[in-house]
């Protein structure tokens, strides 16, 4: 289990401006877990696992593994990185042209000398039947594709038996294919080892595919902590509701709230139902996302199920994604994108009906000016 306690580490610049790092940072993991830092660049994210790692110092909290205090602010408790049994893979793999696979993943036990010669041998061989790579340890780490690279680093991450494994952008120096094969790899891997797993990603995609639990980090704070279901259909706010994944945004006005739905005036006075996941005390200004693949176009004005929403638009434009299609409609000038299969006939004149479920339609606290 990791357990970390308003962990902060802020760095300034030379007019001594707060200009990055994280804080207040708080989450706690279960066993086998795998947990993704998801936010854009300079967010924190990278801080964050730097500081669990031991690579950089925070200037207060706690991190702790099975109880054992990795570091404390308070009690000046700081383990040396080399003593925190943790298993690190960094975005560029650092892979070690000179040496053959076997040398790579070795060099961990070979460097704190840990067991004979035999036994590290065994010790190697296992690793890398973990990541379907036995057979390759004479191998020169020169002939090897970026994927055969990157599952060598993880061997040599894991051959120590960490408690803990933290990647760093592992898939990001991969093409766009093959980073698709590993992601679900990389998954399959960690489920095999049942290693507790911190990921750090800008990608949207991967954080949805690959986590049991992802923080969203917004200018060193995290906005919040959720299952992918959770972040991408129940945002806390309107920036987690724009960075995972497409989304749009009608400013609105909570007039009522019963039993977690709540009546929204939106776009020139029509009336919404909503999802409200968090407490907001009406009346209020909001924001209410709906995701473009929520959305259903008619042609017709609708006779609607009870619970269900609609909204008259002119279709302002049309992109062709290949499976998928793209619509931007016009709703009393507010652009909005809509996620339609790729042979969907859309009308002549341009005149839709946009509906969707009142479960996809969640309001957000503050208004999107």
């Amino acid at each position: 289990m990791l357990r970390v306690d308003r962990l902060s580490k802020i760095f300034e610049n030379v007019t001594d401006q707060i200009v990055g790092g994280i804080r207040d940072a708080s989450f706690e993991l279960a066993a086998g877990t795998f947990f993704t830092l998801l936010g854009p660049s300079g967010c924190g994210k990278t801080t964050t696992l730097r500081c669990i790692a031991g690579l950089e110092t925070p200037d207060a909290g706690v991190i702790a593994v099975d109880e054992r205090r990795l570091f404390d602010a308070k009690a000046r408790i700081n383990v040396p990185v080399e003593q925190r049994a943790i298993g690190m893979v960094f975005q560029s793999y650092a892979i070690w042209p000179h040496m053959t696979v076997a040398e790579n993943v070795a060099f961990p036990l070979t460097v704190a000398k840990r067991g004979r010669r035999a036994e590290i041998a065994e010790a190697v061989r296992r690793a890398l039947a973990v990541v379907d790579l036995d057979g390759f340890q004479e191998r020169s780490a020169t002939r090897l594709s970026g994927g055969q690279q990157q599952r060598v680093a993880l061997a040599r991450a894991i051959v120590h038996e960490p408690g803990l494994l933290l990647l760093d952008e592992p898939l990001s120096n991969l093409d766009a294919q093959l980073r698709d094969d590993m992601r679900g790899e990389l998954k399959r891997l960690q489920s095999k080892i049942g290693i507790t797993t911190v990921y750090v990603t800008h990608d949207q995609s991967e954080a949805l595919a690959l986590s049991d639990r992802i923080a969203v980090i917004e200018a060193g704070r995290i906005s919040q902590i959720g299952s992918p279901q959770d972040i991408y259909f129940r945002p806390a706010n309107a920036f987690v509701a724009r960075f995972v994944g497409a989304t749009n945004l009608l400013p609105g006005r909570l007039l009522a709230m019963a039993d977690g739905r709540g009546q929204v005036e939106v776009l020139n006075r029509r009336q919404i139902q909503c999802v409200v996941p968090q407490k907001i005390d009406a009346p209020a200004a909001v924001s209410v996302s709906i995701r473009p693949e929520s959305i259903r176009l008619a042609a017709p004005e609708p006779s609607l199920a009870a619970g269900g929403n609609c909204l008259a638009g002119r279709i302002s434009g049309v992109t062709f994604l290949g499976a998928t299609r793209r619509v931007d409609v016009m709703s009393d000038g507010v652009a909005l994108q809509v996620a339609t299969a790729a042979d969907l006939p859309l009308p002549a004149d341009g005149e839709v009906w946009l509906t969707f479920a009142a479960e996809r339609a969640v309001a957000l606290p503050g208004r999107e000016s």
